[in-house]
């Protein structure tokens, strides 16, 4: 017969380490879980201002630009009046210098139409002649050149049958410029056409006109 410990009941054999193992998954799985939500909204919160930031910084940079741009902009007027004004100046300055030696090169070319430029005042004639073009000195004016006010001074008129506009017919002294700038006008005779000279044109025109036009319903001219 067999005798029984008092006080002591008979349990099934479990594993010891069982019961830890599943409270440390449940431990986990709860930590997991209170902690997802609040690592997704710092996760927003942080694109939210990163996206603030590169708005910034992209507004940021469009005004630079824009500034850079103006400021170039602003530059370039500035470098395009300086060289204006430096062309305009030396102009002037060329004309003031080049307008006192007018008299000598009128001399010189009246010298030369009259076959008087020889010789060694010839060679010099010359020499200054290519200076002051270098300098940029063009003389202008031609005999048959449509008058022109703002670059001819007309000393003389008269009436030509054979011109259809006021003409240059004489060059009396010729005009001097510098690029756009004219130094002197040309000093010219002009010509007009002559009074009456249209209209009589005209009327041999419409006569001829009109001969042509009674041939042709005639049949032609009559023969002899």
């Amino acid at each position: 017969m067999t005798e029984e410990t008092p006080g002591f009941d008979e349990k099934p054999d479990v594993p010891s380490d069982a019961a830890p193992d599943d409270a440390a998954q449940e431990a986990e799985s709860a930590q997991k879980a209170g902690s997802a939500p609040a690592g997704d909204d710092s996760d927003n919160s942080k694109d939210v201002a990163l996206t603030a930031q590169l708005d910034q910084a992209r507004m940021a940079l469009n005004e630079r630009t824009a500034d850079l741009q103006r400021l170039q902009a602003e530059y370039q007027n500035y470098r395009r009046r300086v060289e204006r004004d430096r062309v305009t100046v030396k102009e002037i300055a060329a004309a003031s210098v080049l307008s006192e030696l007018l008299p000598t090169l009128d001399d010189i070319g009246r010298a030369r139409e009259h076959g008087e430029l020889v010789g060694g005042f010839k060679s010099v004639a010359e020499s200054l002649e290519g200076v002051v073009a270098k300098l940029g000195l063009q003389q202008f004016g031609k005999e048959g050149e449509p008058f022109d006010p703002t670059i001819h001074e007309a000393l003389m008129h008269s009436y030509a049958p054979d011109v259809t506009e006021t003409t240059c017919v004489a060059i009396l002294q010729p005009g001097y410029r510098i690029g756009e700038r004219t130094i002197r006008p040309a000093r010219v005779a002009v010509a007009e056409p002559q009074p009456g000279a249209q209209s009589a044109k005209s009327g041999s025109e419409d006569d001829a006109k009109g001969a042509k036009a009674s041939d042709e319903e005639s049949g032609g001219p009559d023969e002899g």
